[in-house]
């Protein structure tokens, strides 16, 4: 069996043997970001990933979809480093890695934006861009006074630059509605030059007009070279914001293709 366990690091990688001695960077394209291989995992007997194979390209969107059960869930927790595979491999730009932790997902550049986006509504909008990466005055082994003048200054930019207009990024995060509030948490992963976004229904429980403007956030991807992977329920979003459709069921793919080729009546038909 070939395993991913390890000792805890921050994350690693390595110049891993395939079985059949050849290295894994030939499976990988050029234009492939993250590919993972043959991935398999298990919950108390319960085997919730079987033999997961996919890619994900450089600047794609991919909406990825499952009933309850299907492993979409757990795939993406192997992404964000919450759980580890027990088989299988991970490829990260063309090299085999290892992702122990979320901190470690976060170095590689892989950010998970979920529907409660992991923000602090009684904090500002800047220090909210900067949770656990604070920028310092000075430091003392690590340590030292943060710099409320650059988050602020680079806070206006990262809204500025995701068209998110606010009053003041010195606002409370609690005044937002929830559409604002995920155009923040995208501000902070495109600020932190992330190169795999994973939403995670980030749809979920907005408006109309706060869905459209959460769906042209996640359209605006490509052209900022981030690749994306948008997981919901509800196929109209994803299709109307998407590159390209995986479907799970059963832990296992059960379609993969461009949005162009399949469309909602085949995908419901698979699920």
């Amino acid at each position: 069996m070939n395993t991913l366990s390890s000792p805890a690091h921050d994350t690693a990688l390595h110049s891993y043997q395939g079985n059949d001695g050849a290295t894994s960077d030939a499976l990988s394209t050029s234009t492939s970001l993250m590919a993972v291989r043959n991935l398999h995992k298990w919950y108390s007997g319960v085997h919730a990933l079987k033999g997961v194979s996919l890619d994900f390209k450089r600047g794609e969107v991919v909406g990825l979809l499952g009933d309850n059960g299907a492993g979409k869930s757990t795939l993406i927790k192997i992404l964000s480093g919450v759980h580890r595979p027990d088989e299988g491999e991970i490829l990260f730009q063309g090299r085999p890695v290892r992702i122990p932790t979320p901190k470690a997902a976060m170095q590689l550049g892989i950010e998970t934006i979920h529907q409660n986006n992991s923000l602090v509504p009684n904090l500002s909008i800047a220090r909210n861009l900067f949770i656990g990466r604070e920028p310092l005055l000075f430091s003392l082994f690590g340590i030292g006074p943060m710099d409320h003048a650059r988050m602020r200054t680079d806070a206006v930019k990262a809204i500025a630059d995701v068209d998110l207009h606010l009053r003041s990024a010195e606002a409370l995060l609690g005044e937002l509605s929830g559409g604002q509030r995920q155009g923040v948490a995208i501000a902070r992963a495109m600020h932190f030059k992330s190169k795999l976004l994973i939403l995670d229904e980030p749809t979920n429980h907005l408006s109309v007009k706060e869905t459209d403007k959460v769906i042209g956030f996640v359209r605006g991807l490509s052209a900022q070279g981030i690749t994306g992977v948008f997981i919901s329920h509800n196929l109209q979003h994803v299709f109307h914001s998407c590159d390209r459709i995986v479907a799970m069921a059963r832990g296992e793919v059960v379609l993969d293709r461009p949005v162009a080729q399949t469309s909602i009546e085949e995908v419901t038909e698979m699920l």
